[in-house]
C-alpha cells in the first residue's frame, strides 16, 4: 500500500476537466485447479481467486486492492474501500449495492454505476434540453420499502447512446453538479482498470502460481502489483519515452547488470526489446 500511494502521488495527472480524484473499482478472476488449491473453491469442479482493485484513473495505477476467493460477489468488497470526499468512484453494473452507494454519498463523494435492467424507481424531475447522444437525464427515487431504506434520497438516471459501439447505456449517479456527458466520459474511463488486469496477467505472470497456499497466492499477487508500481515510478522519475512494458522487459533481463539505469535505457533507440538485447556472450547461440 505504501508503494501504491508513492506511485500514485508521483504520477497524478488531470485527464478530465473535473476536479477531484477519479477511481474505477472492479475485479478479475484467476482460475485455479481445485485439486491443488482446495481452499479456493469456486464452483463444483473449479477453483479460483478474485483480485478486487481500486484503480486511480488519472495516475493509471492501483490505489487499493484485496484478494478473496472467486465465489465472493463483487459488490461485497465495496465495504473495504476507504472513500475520499469529493472523489468519483466508477463501477460496472455488478456493483449496484444501494447500501454501499449511499455510504459513498454520505462521505461527500460521488459514484457512477451502470444500471441493471430491473431498476425500479419513480421519476421526480426531467431535464428537457439534452446534448448530443444523451437520450434522457432525470432525477429519480427508488421504489420499495427495502430499496428506499437503503438509499432514501434521490439520484440521477442518465441514458447515453454510444455511437462507436452502437449501444445504449444507463448510468446512475449522485453527481448532480456535472453534465450528463461528463458522467458518460467518466464511465468510459473505467476501461483503464480492464486494461490493467490484462497487462497484469500477460506480463507479470500471475496466471501461473508458485505456491499452493492462500498466503503464497496473496504474496505473488502483491509482488506483481509492487513490481508494476516500481516500474511506473522508474518510468516517471527518469522521464522515459518508453512504454511500461518496454521498461519492465529491459529491467527484467538486466537484473544482474551493474550498468546505471540511465545508461541502460540510453543504449539504443530500438523499441523492440528482443532486437535491443542480443545474447550476453556474442556467438553463444550462433
Amino acid at each position: 500500500f505504501y508503494m501504491m500511494k508513492e506511485a500514485c502521488e508521483k504520477r497524478s495527472t488531470h485527464i478530465l476537466d473535473i476536479p477531484g480524484r477519479k477511481y474505477a473499482f472492479d475485479s478479475t478472476t484467476i482460475p485455479l485447479c481445485l485439486a491443488t488449491f482446495p481452499w479456493a473453491k469456486f464452483r463444483k469442479k473449479k477453483g479460483g481467486v478474485k483480485a478486487h482493485v481500486l484503480y486511480d484513473i488519472e495516475a493509471q495505477l492501483p490505489a487499493f486492492y484485496t484478494v478473496t476467493t472467486a465465489s465472493r460477489h463483487d459488490s461485497t468488497e465495496m465495504s473495504a474501500i476507504n472513500y475520499e470526499p469529493n472523489a468519483y468512484y466508477i463501477f460496472d453494473r455488478a456493483y449496484d449495492s444501494f447500501k454501499e452507494l449511499y455510504r459513498i454519498h454520505l462521505t461527500g463523494s460521488f459514484f457512477v454505476v451502470r444500471a441493471k435492467s430491473n431498476l425500479k424507481c419513480k421519476f421526480c424531475k426531467w431535464k428537457r434540453r439534452m446534448p448530443k447522444n444523451i437520450l434522457s437525464d432525470a432525477e429519480v427515487k427508488l421504489i420499495g420499502y427495502t430499496s428506499e431504506k437503503k438509499y432514501p434520497e434521490s439520484f440521477r438516471v442518465i441514458r447515453f447512446y454510444d455511437e462507436e459501439d452502437d449501444r445504449e447505456f444507463t448510468f446512475l449517479t449522485n453527481a448532480k453538479h456535472i453534465s450528463a456527458l461528463d458522467v458518460a466520459n467518466l464511465y468510459k474511463k473505467r476501461w483503464f482498470v480492464e486494461l490493467f488486469f490484462k497487462w497484469l496477467k500477460q506480463h507479470l505472470k500471475i496466471k501461473r502460481l508458485w505456491g499452493t497456499t492462500e498466503n503464497a497466492v496473496r504474496i505473488q499477487i502483491s509482488v506483481a502489483i509492487i513490481t508494476y508500481c516500481l516500474v511506473a515510478i522508474v518510468q516517471y522519475d527518469m522521464q522515459l519515452n518508453r512504454s511500461t512494458y518496454e521498461v519492465l522487459q529491459i529491467l527484467s533481463i538486466s537484473l544482474t547488470d551493474k550498468t546505471h539505469l540511465q545508461e541502460l535505457f540510453n543504449k539504443t533507440n530500438f523499441n523492440d526489446v528482443k532486437e535491443q538485447f542480443n545474447p550476453l556472450i556474442p556467438g553463444l547461440f550462433d
